[in-house]
């Protein structure tokens, strides 16, 4: 999983992006509770095929934006939807965050970094998966599953 985790890293880094994000008090919600701003959101989908799951895809609207097909890898855009399709790299889809990077892949000024996001969910009570070391700055990811086991990466990549 640590390896799929780097390898939807670089991924994200180079093709999806988040949303500006902060805890300040125009960052609350209205019963006072901090907004959580994960950034932009993506599906990396795990295909058995990726030649036809491309296909599929494109009849849908998408369009291929990146990726390594000869890695077993395609990254698909349509308008600003982003799906991964990762052949034989994870055994489940995953939804994917990426705090600090725009949905164009361009740097945000302002973001929420994962490490102050992971505050907040444990505070919330959320259980991890795999944790960012607080010590650290710079880029780092947390991994969590909802109730129905679904895997959520929240992946910053500066």
């Amino acid at each position: 999983m640590k390896r799929n985790v780097i390898i939807l890293g670089a991924v994200a880094a180079a093709f999806w992006g988040g949303w500006t994000a902060g805890f300040g008090d125009s960052k609350t919600t209205d019963n006072g509770r901090a907004k959580m701003d994960l950034g932009a959101f993506s599906i990396s989908l795990a295909v058995k095929d990726l030649a036809k799951s491309t296909e599929f895809y494109k009849k849908l609207g998408f369009e291929v934006a990146g990726g390594e097909a000869t890695q077993n890898w395609q990254i698909l855009r349509n308008g600003e939807k982003v799906i991964g399709l990762f052949q034989g790299m994870f055994e489940q889809n995953i939804l994917t965050f990426n705090p600090g990077w725009s949905q164009q892949a361009t740097n945000l000024e302002e973001f929420t970094d994962v490490r102050d996001l992971q505050r907040v969910l444990k505070e919330r009570g959320v259980v991890l998966t795999t944790a960012a070391d607080e010590s650290s700055s710079g880029p780092a990811s947390l991994t969590m599953l909802d109730p129905d086991g679904n895997p959520i990466l929240v992946d910053q990549h500066r």
